[in-house]
């Protein structure tokens, strides 16, 4: 069973001084969400941009392949709070999405520090976002474990 989401971008303008926006066409979630290279390359400014949205894509699929991962193991997540940092910097002469660093910090009943990390490990591996972006993209994952 595949699934296929869209999404939409309008671009008007050069690079440096062009903007755009860009609308989630499956969900209809966010419309004429406003885009900018400063926005990748300087300050938000209330922008977002690719690496934001990858960010938010990467956070939430290891979030569900945690919560899966773990659950199989015995010990179902009672909360988990994950967030994502995208890195967009030149290598040689070309703009690079070069990392995304995951950090978990999650209430686990059950679990111990070092079941909890490997699942992290597993989760950081194997959800579906992180499989599209291996071999191009640095993946890490810091895991904290709350008692």
């Amino acid at each position: 069973m595949a699934a296929t989401r869209e999404a939409r971008a309008v671009w008007n303008g050069d690079l440096m001084s062009g903007s755009g926006m860009v609308t989630a066409g499956s969900s209809g979630l966010f419309k004429d969400a406003p885009v900018s290279w400063s926005a990748r390359t300087e300050a938000p400014s209330g922008k977002s941009s690719p690496e934001e949205l990858l960010a938010a894509a990467h956070a939430s699929c290891f979030s569900m392949a945690l919560s899966a991962g773990l659950a199989r193991a015995g010990t179902p997540p009672k909360r988990l709070e994950v967030s994502a940092k995208v890195t967009f910097d030149k290598v040689g002469d070309n703009w690079t999405v070069v990392s995304s660093a995951l950090d978990v910090r999650g209430e686990v009943p059950g679990a111990d520090a070092e079941k909890f990390k490997q699942a992290a490990e597993g989760a950081k591996d194997n959800c579906p976002i992180s499989r599209a972006l291996k071999g191009n993209v640095k993946l890490s994952v810091t895991s904290t474990l709350r008692t």
